[in-house]
């Protein structure tokens, strides 16, 4: 219980802190609610439209889910593929560099136009090439990332080159990949509310934002903001259940919080 308080209360002081601080200077300096609204009144506003924007929130995450699982399942395929010949690494690396390097945000009006404006395909495509490039980078660093000792006790006995995989490198890599998804869900919710700025169904969580923002309804806008949060708060916390789960045995789950 110690241990949790240490963990948990300084992060929720924080907040609570940061809201007050919010709130006196919102009032103190009579700053209009089309600016800036206070955060009792983004509280009130998401109680009163919560029938609206939670289902919102709920469209934009199968948006983001849907790219998520696709540009992740690619991202690890292509990891083995490159871990396991150094000519497709060779190829493939620059190519990645280059995807993660680019503006991925002004696909947006690209995939719009193939795939059409409220096709929900067009925003996960968007956040497929999102979530790639980290995941496929950190797969690739866990699956080559290995002890020569581990490698070369496999090799002694003569273990075929996929029990060695399955055995060694697929196991060493999950910490990587585990941390990468961290960043992936993250990315992938972002993605999918600002592609959405650029058009899309009249249920998305995006458009209620931009639109919201466009009418000076802040504190709607704001509502909106809020429910993001919430869900991506809440990947986060199933890729740290997933960490519980499938890596028990690494150091970072062994570390007491200071």
């Amino acid at each position: 219980m110690n241990r949790l308080l240490r963990r948990y209360l300084a992060p929720a002081l924080v907040f609570v802190a940061v809201l007050a601080v919010w709130e006196f200077f919102v009032r103190a300096f009579g700053i209009q609610g089309f600016l800036l609204p206070p955060p009792s009144e983004v509280v009130r506003t998401v109680s009163a439209e919560w029938p609206v924007v939670w289902p919102a929130g709920l469209f934009t995450l199968r948006e983001a889910l849907g790219g998520l699982f696709g540009g992740s399942i690619a991202a690890i395929a292509v990891a083995f593929a490159v871990s396991r010949w150094s000519t497709i690494r060779v190829g493939v690396q620059p190519l990645a560099v280059a995807a993660g390097s680019a503006p991925i945000i002004a696909l947006a009006p690209i995939t719009n136009q193939w795939f059409g404006i409220t096709n929900p395909v067009s925003k996960m495509a968007v956040v497929a090439v999102m979530v790639f490039f980290p995941v496929m980078i950190n797969m690739v660093r866990g699956l080559t990332d290995v002890g020569g000792a581990k490698v070369e006790l496999m090799n002694s006995l003569a273990a075929p080159d996929f029990a060695t995989l399955w055995k060694v490198r697929l196991p060493n890599s999950l910490p990587y990949l585990l941390s990468a998804l961290r960043v992936a869900v993250a990315l992938s919710l972002i993605g999918a509310v600002v592609t959405e700025y650029f058009g899309g169904s009249r249920a998305a969580l995006g458009v209620y934002i931009s639109q919201q923002a466009g009418l000076t309804r802040m504190a709607e806008a704001w509502a909106g903001i809020v429910v993001a949060t919430l869900l991506g708060a809440g990947l986060q916390l199933l890729v740290m259940g997933a960490e519980r789960v499938l890596i028990p045995w690494h150091p970072s789950r062994r570390l007491t919080p200071a």
